[in-house]
C-alpha cells in the first residue's frame, strides 16, 4: 500500500487516504452566503477521492472576508446557506469535510481578483474599515487598519466560537483555523505587523497569545470528539518576518492546547517576501514542524505528481498532502494517482464505469 492511500486518523476523524483538498476561495457567496455555485464546486471535488474536502476560508465576522464575495458563518443567513449546499453534498458524498474559519484583519476588504482584487477604502459601496493588531496597512498607499483594543478582541474571540457552534450544528466532521498569509492571527504572529506594547506585541510568547486564544476559544466550543487543525504560514520569507523556528514553537502550544493537526504553508503577510516557488518548496517547512511535534503535519505547495507526493510521505517529510489547484486542474487527481501508484479510492456508482481496463481496477463504490 502507498503511504499517500493509507488510512490516517486526525483527532480522531479516520480519512481513507492522505490526500487532503485544502481551502481554495472561490469569492462568488452573496453577502457571505454560498449558492449554487458553491454546490456545483464542493459537489465535484466531493466525488474526488481524496481523504478530506475542506471549505474555503469561511468568515467569522463581515468585516473579517477577503472580498465582498467571501463565504461567511456569522448569522442564521449564512448559516442556513451553507446547510442546503452541505445537504446536497452529504446526499451523495461520505468524504469527510473541514470547514476553514478565518478572518482577513488587514488584508479585507478587497475587490475579487478578477477585478484586480486592489483594497476597497472604506466609504466604497463593497468596502469597509479593516482590523489588525497594530495600525500598519499592507502595501503603500491603503487605507490604514484600526488597531484592535481589547473589546474588538473579545468580539472576534466571540466570533470565532459561534462560527464554530455553526459547524458543529451543520455537521461539519472538523475545523481549520486560519492562521496563514497575512491574515489576522498570522498578523498577530508576525514582528512585521505586530508592533503592538501590550501583552499580545514583542515576545513569541505575547505575540502567540490571542491566536491561542482564538484556538481555545474554537476548541472548547466544539465536542471534544471533533478535531480542530490550525493552518500557518511556516515563514514570512521577509528578514525580520515570522520564521520556521517560531512556527515549531507555535505548533508545540497549540498541540499541548488539542490541536489535531497543522498544515504548514507560507508566505502572505508582507509584499516584500522572496519566496522560492518551485516544486514542493514549503515541505522543508513541513519537515521542521514534523520534527517539533507528534500530531499529524499537512505539507502543501506544487505537490502535483503523485509519486511527488508518495516521496514526501515515504522521507517522513510530513503525514498528509494537501493539494488545492492542482485539484482544479485536475479534479481527478486522486484516481489518477491511485492508478500510478498501484493503490485505490471510492467513488460513486455512477461513474465507475468509466475506469479503464488497463487502470486495474482502482475505482471502490462510495456509499452515500
Amino acid at each position: 500500500m502507498p503511504k499517500l492511500f493509507e488510512p490516517i486518523e486526525v483527532g480522531g476523524l479516520r480519512l481513507a487516504n492522505r490526500i487532503v483538498i485544502a481551502p481554495m476561495c472561490q469569492y462568488s457567496a452573496e453577502d457571505g452566503a454560498m449558492n449554487d455555485w458553491h454546490q456545483m464546486h464542493l459537489g465535484q471535488l466531493a466525488m474526488s477521492g481524496a481523504g478530506a474536502l475542506t471549505i474555503e476560508a469561511t468568515a467569522v465576522s463581515p468585516e473579517g472576508r477577503i472580498t465582498y464575495g467571501d463565504v461567511g458563518l456569522y448569522d442564521d443567513h449564512t448559516e442556513h446557506a451553507m446547510r442546503q449546499v452541505l445537504q446536497s453534498v452529504r446526499r451523495w458524498s461520505d468524504m469527510p469535510l473541514v470547514i476553514q474559519l478565518a478572518h482577513a484583519g488587514r488584508k479585507a476588504s478587497c475587490a475579487k481578483p478578477w477585478d484586480g482584487g486592489a483594497q476597497l477604502a472604506p466609504d466604497d459601496a463593497n468596502g469597509w474599515q479593516t482590523l489588525a493588531p497594530s495600525a500598519l496597512a499592507f502595501e503603500e498607499g491603503e487605507n490604514p487598519p484600526t488597531a484592535l483594543d481589547r473589546a474588538g478582541m473579545e468580539r472576534i474571540i466571540a466570533a470565532f466560537a459561534d462560527a464554530a457552534q455553526r459547524s458543529g450544528r451543520l455537521g461539519l466532521d472538523a475545523i481549520q483555523i486560519h492562521a496563514a498569509h497575512g491574515y489576522l492571527l498570522h498578523e498577530f504572529l508576525s514582528p512585521l505587523s505586530n508592533t503592538r506594547t501590550d501583552e499580545y506585541g514583542g515576545s513569541l510568547e505575547n505575540r502567540m497569545r490571542f491566536p491561542l486564544e482564538v484556538f481555545d476559544a474554537v476548541r472548547a466550543a466544539l465536542p471534544a470528539e471533533k478535531p480542530v487543525t490550525v493552518r500557518v504560514s511556516g515563514t514570512d520569507w521577509v528578514e525580520g518576518g515570522w520564521t520556521v523556528q517560531e512556527t515549531a514553537a507555535f505548533a508545540r502550544e497549540l498541540e499541548a492546547r488539542g490541536c489535531a493537526a497543522i498544515h504548514v504553508s507560507s508566505g502572505g503577510l508582507d509584499p516584500r517576501q522572496d519566496i522560492p516557488v518551485g516544486p514542493g518548496y514549503q515541505v522543508p517547512l513541513a519537515s521542521t514542524v514534523k520534527d517539533a511535534v507528534t500530531m499529524p503535519v499537512i505539507a502543501v505547495g506544487l505537490i502535483t505528481d503523485p509519486q511527488q507526493a508518495e516521496d514526501i510521505l515515504a522521507r517522513g517529510d510530513a503525514d498528509m498532502i494537501a493539494i488545492a489547484r492542482t485539484v482544479l486542474w485536475d479534479p481527478r487527481w486522486p484516481w489518477h494517482a491511485a492508478a500510478m501508484l498501484g493503490a485505490s479510492v471510492k467513488a460513486p456508482p455512477q461513474y465507475l464505469r468509466s475506469e479503464p481496463r488497463e487502470a486495474g481496477r482502482i475505482l471502490k463504490e462510495m456509499k452515500p
